[in-house]
């Protein structure tokens, strides 16, 4: 299972944000710097309305969504690459994650301990940047420095490796992550096995307070919150080509012991549409490079997970190896279709309901049914 790194700073909300998506209280969230040191893992199922509606139409007797990893990961102070404060930890544990969530504290509070003693997200951001870009580049020297043998010796992996080490160095020395570097498809498959923590896919988490949400995220406030929001939106954008979603780790905090209905009359009370953390986990679904494709029957309604651009060989092989050794076609309808035409049969007359081949490229929202014989 793929998994996503909570990331940021001491205090900026990880370890609440953590519990909030997670919905457990697992991690403890205290006002001092390091009250996580060892991660804590929970295994968190995709907000997908799709699988409700499907269930109704096929009459099942359960739904299963699809399901990722999050990891809440000790704070990162200044000089971490350096093994300041819990670096070479927290280092190692960015390491083993396949992507990053890094959350920003775009909120006011005397009695929560910043760090750096004020508030600006994107300072905060640039350290945490600096340290896995520093660590980058440290890990990177070494292995062009023991590669030099090698490409002596005429080794032409040694060659490659070492032409992709050559571009990405200054890059990093520009104080730029590794995921913005553009290379070929070659030369990222040979940067894969460099593993370096800067090229990580991320996204950004704006934690704002409970009185600001609200105005946040219809995008009338005018106070401090919404113009750190606005800069790290922005940055997000400029820098990475990503995203940052708006969240206030407390409010999603609360909503942990409340039942939907009442997490969502709770919402509405203060002004909001809907849960953050549930933009928030779809969001992270869809950088790790994952989708959904859906089964519906009497026995249950399912989403699958097949990474964007998988074929339908390879998206039958997530149910059952068998269903990718025997592959013969997918009858597929995509939900949209599926959901306005109202039924199968309705689908199938109007020509909806396809029978594709081994070539075809399952979407995001497909309803599917293998034919295979082995």
């Amino acid at each position: 299972m793929l998994s996503a790194g909570i990331v940021g700073l001491p205090n900026v909300g990880k370890s609440t944000l953590f519990n909030a998506v997670t919905r457990t209280r697992k991690a403890q969230a205290a006002n001092y710097p390091f009250c996580t040191i060892d991660p804590n893992l929970g295994v968190v199922t995709v907000p997908d309305p799709r699988l409700e509606t499907l269930s109704k139409l096929s009459h099942s007797q359960k739904i299963i969504p699809a399901a990722i990893e999050f990891v809440d990961i000790a704070g990162l102070v200044k000089g971490a690459s350096a093994g300041e404060g819990l670096g070479n930890q927290f280092l190692s544990h960015i390491r083993e994650v396949n992507a990053i969530v890094q959350v920003v504290r775009c909120f006011e509070d005397a009695d929560i301990h910043h760090v750096s003693g004020t508030i600006d997200p994107i300072r905060d951001i640039e350290v945490i940047n600096t340290e896995l870009v520093l660590a980058d580049l440290a890990s990177l020297q070494k292995r062009h420095d023991r590669l030099q043998k090698e490409v002596r010796a005429g080794s032409k992996t040694a060659k490659a490796e070492v032409a992709v080490i050559d571009k990405l160095l200054p890059h990093l020395d520009a104080g730029k992550p590794a995921i913005t570097l553009e290379l070929t498809d070659e030369e990222k498959a040979v940067a894969r096995d460099f593993f370096l923590l800067s090229s990580k896919p991320t996204l950004f988490a704006c934690n704002v307070a409970e009185s600001d949400l609200a105005e946040i995220s219809q995008e009338v406030a005018t106070n401090a919150a919404w113009q750190h929001v606005r800069a790290v939106q922005e940055y997000a954008r400029n820098h990475f080509a990503t995203e940052a979603v708006v969240i206030s780790a407390q409010i999603e905090s609360e909503l942990v012991d409340l039942s939907e209905t009442e997490a969502q009359e709770y919402l509405r009370d203060l002004g909001v549409e809907g849960s953050g953390v549930s933009a928030l986990i779809r969001a992270v679904y869809h950088l790790l490079g994952l989708r959904t494709y859906l089964t519906t029957g009497e026995k249950e309604t399912r989403a699958w997970t097949i990474r964007a651009g998988d074929k339908a060989p390879a998206a039958a092989g997530v149910i059952h190896s068998d269903f990718e050794r025997g592959f013969i076609a997918a009858e597929t309808v995509h939900f949209d279709d599926l959901v306005s035409l109202g039924s199968f049969a309705k689908a199938r007359e109007s020509g909806k309901l396809r029978i594709e081949g081994k070539e075809y490229v399952v979407r995001d929202g497909d309803v599917v049914e293998f034919r295979f014989n082995v």
